[in-house]
């Protein structure tokens, strides 16, 4: 699938930016250099690694109340966003949208930057295109401020309903807040939220003879997204070293020691490699059954991809996730020393976390209520 990609505030920036960084060091695409970054302040920070200054845009920087960023004020970055989008409309016409699948939305929903100017953005390019705009949006942690947490759910009301589908990373589940390296930790939480975009939506060039009838297609993630709403992420990786690998770790998976691999079929092989991906963290953790749709995709050497294996592998996720609406696909990748599984949940209704989110954002608004009906 290719999709444009747009990074909005510092922390969307920097995640366009592992993305990006994960293209140039393999052999998968995403975005094919379809990219943009935007932030508001008055100075241009060249932080990124792989995005380029001319891709990069600042707004904001002749705006009276705009220092270094708006200081997590979401309605001032709405407003700036609104004033700049010309700025940004210039950008975006030098990205040829009709090669494209659509758009790919990055941000943070807990900042002001990317809960604010995010949402005006995917208004704005759903106004601008007939292609469909994803947001890919990382949720404040527990321990971030409770402004975070109210920006965060007015932007779930604005964004959700305004973009094709939103996935969702629950950085709580991700970072450790307590680390002495805490920007360590927020590098491995994008990288490990990168790796999963990368395996779900990017693609290389693939051998015709590896080819088949489960082989994945672009139409394949476009119907699972379509109902809108909140999608989650799940994902396993096995590395194979001398061809003993994946039978090792399954092995110590499904046994903790060596047992007879005439024992386990391919189709087993399969399934256990997928049952792991959707028991791992999910980037959001949710209900598996309040799923509306599943699409599962198995990456790695064509002759590791049976079809057997993904029709058990699809008949325990109709099991898991109480619905026929899953779909299955394969991305051979030929010489690969990997096998990996990615699993989406498309429209997911049981968010505790989201929950959590919005009864901390009410109780936040009441305290500042109060406090202002005690000044007067």
């Amino acid at each position: 699938m290719k999709l444009a990609m747009v990074g909005v505030g510092g922390a969307g920036g920097r995640l366009v930016d592992t993305i990006r960084g994960i293209e140039t060091d393999g052999d998968r695409q995403l975005c094919y250099g379809n990219l943009l970054t935007v932030d508001i302040s008055r100075t241009v920070d060249d932080e990124f690694d792989h995005v380029p200054s001319s891709q990069h845009v600042t707004i904001g920087d002749t705006h009276r109340e705009v220092d270094d960023g708006v200081d997590g004020d979401q309605d001032l970055a709405v407003e700036v966003a609104r004033t700049d989008f010309p700025e940004i409309q210039r950008a975006l016409d030098s990205i040829t949208m009709r090669k494209l699948d659509g758009v790919l939305v990055v941000t943070s929903l807990g900042g002001g930057t990317g809960s604010g100017a995010g949402a005006v953005i995917v208004e704005r390019l759903q106004e601008l295109y007939d292609k469909p705009v994803y947001v890919l949006g990382v949720l404040p942690g527990a321990d971030d401020d409770d402004r975070a947490s109210l920006n965060a759910a007015r932007a779930l009301r604005s964004i959700v309903p305004a973009a094709d589908s939103t996935l969702l990373f629950d950085n709580d589940r991700w970072v450790d807040a307590d680390a002495e390296a805490i920007d360590e930790e927020y590098e491995r939480a994008n990288r490990q939220l990168a790796d999963r975009v990368v395996t779900l939506f990017a693609r290389g060039d693939i051998d015709p003879s590896a080819i088949g009838a489960n082989t994945l297609d672009s139409s394949d993630i476009i119907r699972t997204l379509s109902p809108g709403g909140v999608a989650s992420v799940g994902y396993a990786s096995i590395e194979l070293d001398d061809g003993g690998g994946l039978l090792s770790w399954l092995r110590t998976l499904l046994f903790g020691e060596e047992e007879d691999t005439d024992e386990r079929t391919d189709a087993g092989k399969i399934q256990s490699l997928v049952r792991q991906s959707l028991n791992s963290q999910l980037t959001l953790p949710c209900e598996v059954s309040s799923a509306e749709r599943v699409l599962v995709v198995l990456s790695g050497p064509p002759e590791k991809l049976s079809r057997r294996g993904f029709e058990s592998a699809r008949q325990w996720l109709e099991e898991e996730t109480e619905t026929v609406e899953v779909l299955a696909g394969d991305d051979p990748r030929a010489g690969s020393s990997t096998v990996a599984a990615v699993v989406l949940l498309s429209n997911v209704t049981d968010v505790p976390q989201i929950d959590s989110l919005q009864e901390r954002a009410v109780e936040y608004e009441r305290g500042a209520e109060q406090t202002i009906d005690g000044a007067d």
